[in-house]
């Protein structure tokens, strides 16, 4: 059975490594965009406009993880059990997912994350994403329906921590 306090170290950790990579982006496009060479010797020359708007994007990136990282922070660790409603910080697992041990933890951000802990796989959902929604006030033994793409899911809630 997985921990959520280990879960969510795990998360912050991998979140603090992509912000710092994240500084480090956004650091190196601000010094290309103020750099001697990205003066624009012709009216065509936008390497410096380039850079810049780089250098902003990857700020708001730095942001982003920023925040994210706030909300793993400030999030409670609840323990949830067959008579719970699934909400933010639920673990999640369907029938079909029993046998390879995944889980789903639906966490405020990081949408997409995988890892492995005590031998279980988990992926990160967000309740916006189609299974976040589809499991979002559901119960243990509930049925679930997912549109993903073209594709229709239909499985059951087996477990829920």
């Amino acid at each position: 059975m997985p921990n959520k306090k280990q879960l969510i170290e795990l998360v912050i950790t991998a979140l603090t490594q992509e912000l710092q990579q994240a500084i480090d982006a956004a650091n190196d496009a601000h010094a290309a965009a103020i750099d001697d060479q990205s003066v624009a010797e012709t009216q065509y020359d936008t390497l410096a406009i380039e850079a810049s708007y780089l250098a902003e994007g990857l700020s708001r990136r730095v942001a982003e993880f920023q925040q994210s990282i706030e909300a793993y922070k400030a999030l409670d660790i609840i323990e949830f059990n067959s008579n719970s409603h699934i909400t933010l910080g639920a673990l999640v697992q369907l029938s079909a997912d029993f046998k390879t041990h995944h889980w789903f933890f639906i966490g405020p951000a990081a949408g997409g994350f995988r890892c492995q802990l005590a031998e279980q796989n988990i992926t990160i959902i967000t309740p916006q994403s189609p299974m976040g929604t589809a499991l979002i006030g559901k119960q243990q033994d509930d049925d679930i329906t997912i549109m993903l793409g073209a594709n229709k899911l239909e499985d059951y809630i087996t477990e829920l921590k």
